[in-house]
């Protein structure tokens, strides 16, 4: 039922915008045989906003993967490098929230271990909102930071890493099953904000599940039961994604490509000395504006990643 309703809902708008494409065809006929200028205008501009929505809907054709539709859970881990890469971390924590919010899209910090200094060691973000997963699926893998740090008394340049992972949120159809035997789930004190609550009961939660060794932990609620269900959803996005790297694996066997695990290289830099640029080293889109890519403006690396894969797949 929710597949068919997605795509009535998708007809539906091929469906509207071919009426008013014949609309305006129409009145253009009219005009024409009238002469009447404004309203030629006039037809210029619905034209003009007619291509670009019929662009966008194009481009989301691309978007048809399995969990393309779903909410994405998004993860960022600073990598070596101390405060510099743990302010790098927060750096890119803030361009996806821009981003999120430019596009309308709901997002939820549901856990968050902040630095010593500044930045943050790690964070786990919900954002929810139409094919969330399958633009932010291009995000999956290691980004590259190199600038003057403002932590370095002798104020040298400085090369940092994050790591970016994003996974599917599922729903009931794609849900993988968890089994009670398999979990292993520990509870402790919370070392954030909080106040007293925090400091006297167990509220934290460390959910490991043994066959994977996926550990995942949630100390942001106030109680241990929230905490426990949002562990719970965090597990269950990253083992649908497991499956997901598994099935992806095994096509890249079959076709004989290679396939690079862990941390691997870096699929995009960000250089802001000597010089301003970047640049995703998949697929050599760059940009020397790299305040407005900080800023949330990271469509152009979305979309050339997606017409780049729709490429390989090819």
């Amino acid at each position: 039922m929710r597949e068919l309703a997605e795509l009535r809902e998708t007809v539906s708008l091929w469906r509207g915008l071919e009426r008013r494409i014949d609309e305006e065809m129409d009145l253009l006929a009219l005009a024409i045989e009238e002469h009447d200028t404004d309203l030629i205008d006039q037809i210029g501009q619905s034209a003009e906003e007619i291509a670009r929505r019929l662009d966008t809907l194009e481009f989301e054709l691309m978007l048809s993967g399995p969990y393309d539709r779903r909410p994405a859970i998004l993860a960022i881990h600073a990598g070596a490098g101390g405060t510099e890469a743990q302010d790098w971390a927060q750096m890119l924590l803030r361009m996806y929230l821009r981003w999120a919010e430019r596009r309308g899209y709901r997002t939820e910090i549901l856990d968050e271990t902040p630095g010593e200094e500044a930045g943050i060691k790690s964070v786990t973000v919900e954002v929810r909102g139409p094919y969330a997963y399958g633009y932010l699926r291009s995000e999956k893998g290691v980004h590259r930071l190199v600038r003057l740090s403002p932590f370095d008394a002798a104020h040298r340049r400085h090369t940092s890493f994050a790591l970016v992972e994003v996974m599917p949120e599922p729903d009931e159809a794609t849900k993988v099953e968890i089994r009670p035997e398999d979990l292993r789930i520990d509870v402790f004190r919370s070392s954030g904000a909080g106040g007293q609550n925090v400091q006297k009961t167990s509220t934290a939660v460390r959910i490991t599940h043994l066959p994977t060794g996926i550990v995942v932990t949630c100390q942001n609620e106030r109680s241990q039961l929230q905490n426990k269900e949002t562990a719970m959803k965090i597990l269950e996005a990253r083992l649908t994604a497991l499956e997901e790297q598994k099935r992806e694996a095994e096509l890249a066997a079959l076709k004989g490509e290679h396939v690079e695990a862990g941390w691997g290289n870096q699929i995009r830099s960000y250089v802001l000395h000597p010089y301003n640029l970047v640049k995703d080293h998949r697929t050599e889109c760059e940009t020397s504006n790299s305040s407005a890519v900080l800023d949330g403006e990271i469509d152009q690396f979305m979309e050339s990643y997606l017409r780049w894969k729709v490429g390989q797949a090819a």
